[in-house]
């Protein structure tokens, strides 16, 4: 199975990028896991409503050309489906035992995804109604991936 996650912006302090490497590292036991990141747009520190939909629009244009024909997309956005770990683990078995063996979760910049983004998604996941930054987002995203690979092989977790 092929996982790739497309992140706008990067992960510019060295703790965040260790503790993604971590996961990655774990996750490659289970598949061919990706990291794409694609340049995050600049904008005021209190954006007007167009601006903030430009800025979305234009990373939603770097994201989308890294998208693979026939992935599964998973959209993160916090208007999503909250689910447990195992159900995300379900998610992609069903996945895998159907033949979509790519998937693509894609997280938003600082102010989330462009609505063509979420139109596009084949499923809109949200992890919480709280806003975390896309850098921990990350982490957090690898680390149930991870973990979603651990339940599906009935490997111990910690709970």
């Amino acid at each position: 199975m092929r996982v790739t996650i497309i992140a706008v912006g990067k992960l510019k302090e060295k703790y965040w990028r260790n503790a993604a490497d971590e996961y990655v590292k774990r996750v490659s036991a289970y598949c061919r896991p990706e990291i794409v990141e694609v340049a995050d747009e600049g904008f005021t520190a209190e954006p007007k409503a167009a601006d903030e939909e430009r800025v979305k629009r234009l990373e939603w244009d770097r994201a989308s050309r890294r998208l693979r024909a026939g992935t599964y997309l998973v959209a993160l956005d916090v208007q999503g489906e909250h689910v447990a770990s195992e159900q995300l683990a379900g998610r992609i078995e069903h996945l895998a035992v159907t033949g979509r063996s790519d998937i693509t979760f894609v997280i938003g910049g600082a102010l989330g995804l462009d609505q063509e983004a979420l139109k596009r998604a084949d499923w809109r996941l949200s992890f919480s109604r709280m806003t975390f930054p896309h850098q921990l987002m990350r982490v957090i995203l690898l680390e149930q991936v991870y973990r979603a690979f651990k339940i599906i092989r009935g490997e111990p977790y910690h709970k």
